[in-house]
């Protein structure tokens, strides 16, 4: 509860509004409630009122100060159907089939997010990541000089000796199955620049391989490599504060004694609070196996890249995961600029 607990009390300095889309699902009116009492700002539900009720009763959950909207009976509905069948008709899209997605949760949420109706969006807790992602690479769109959009896992682990007093940054462990070494490389920046944000230290980023400087030879090893040098460079343009390394084994990258006996002088090796893998099945399984055998903290998908904030939580989310994402989330969108110069400058369809 320490790195979150922190990002709550910035959060209450600076309230948001963040829509669910999945406004009838238990674990979300229960974030939702939280999110609420602990002065977070204004959590917006999407769904049927009456049945957001009915839940909300079963669970004995007030909705004082929480909104609620059913996207069918919604008074921007023609609007959101009317700008996202502009977006979409060179794909195809017909009339209808805009107004048709816009009843749809996922795709009403990203509408709301796209058009600054709220600061930030979090869902998944009921839908699959396709469901979640879809919408918004098709409204929200990736930020300027992103290649490809990404995500990663904050997790926070009982023992403080790793990552920045407990505190890893993992990426990415969500949506790009197999990176290129551009991709890599806007992984390991934008996953710097969101630790920089919610840590305020300095990023120590480790992109990671099945072996240390050159320890194996495989087309692999060489990916990393390359990547690293390359989000080194970007790093120098963009004036981002970080210090990058790759390729490094995973107890080389956290373990000091590991790191002195394998390689000298790097700022990363031994002290990394920021974990690169080299591919979704790595990030994935190491993310998955940090949270269940190690007892951490999870907080993600959080997405990397895109015009505004969002996040896609898993079907085995807790309460409280959902409301740290959500936090993670409100936070972000203070300084949405910083981390992405220039995004959000254009509403859709315009």
């Amino acid at each position: 509860m320490r790195f979150i607990g922190n990002v709550i009390e910035k959060l209450q300095r600076h309230p948001k509004r963040v829509v669910f889309p999945e406004g009838e699902e238990p674990r979300v009116l229960q974030a939702a409630r939280q999110f609420y009492a602990l002065r977070l700002g204004v959590p917006i539900l999407l769904g049927d009122p009456a049945k957001v009720k009915d839940a909300a009763a079963k669970l004995n959950i007030s909705l004082e100060g929480i909104r609620v909207i059913n996207p069918a009976a919604s008074e921007d509905l023609d609007n959101f159907a009317n700008r996202f069948y502009r977006l979409r008709r060179e794909k195809g899209v017909k009339a209808q089939e805009a107004r048709d997605a816009m009843l749809q949760p996922n795709y009403y949420g990203a509408m709301m997010l796209a058009m600054h109706q709220a600061d930030g969006l979090v869902s998944g807790a009921s839908h699959n990541t396709g469901s979640v992602l879809r919408p918004l690479f098709q409204i929200i769109k990736p930020a300027p000089d992103i290649r490809a959009a990404s995500s990663c896992m904050a997790m926070e682990v009982e023992d403080t000796r790793f990552g920045e007093q407990g505190v890893l940054f993992m990426a990415d462990c969500g949506v790009i199955p197999d990176p290129t070494v551009d991709q890599l490389a806007d992984i390991a920046i934008t996953t710097a620049r969101l630790a920089r944000h919610m840590l305020g230290t300095k990023p120590r980023v480790a992109l990671l391989s099945f072996s240390t400087k050159g320890s194996a030879s495989h087309p692999g090893v060489g990916k990393v490599q390359a990547a690293t040098a390359q989000a080194r460079h970007k790093a120098e343009q963009l004036r981002l504060e970080a210090d990058f390394d790759g390729e490094l084994q995973v107890d080389a990258a956290l373990v000091p004694e590991i790191a002195e006996r394998k390689l000298h002088d790097s700022p990363v090796a031994g002290r990394a609070n920021v974990l690169i893998f080299p591919d979704l099945n790595s990030g994935n399984i190491a993310s998955k196996l940090v949270r269940l055998v190690g007892h951490a903290n999870a907080y993600g998908q959080i997405l990397l890249g895109l015009n505004r904030p969002a996040a896609d939580v898993s079907r085995g989310s807790s309460p409280h995961d959902i409301l740290g994402v959500a936090a993670i989330i409100g936070v972000q969108s203070t300084d949405y600029q910083k981390l992405y110069p220039g995004a959000d400058q254009l509403l859709p369809g315009d």
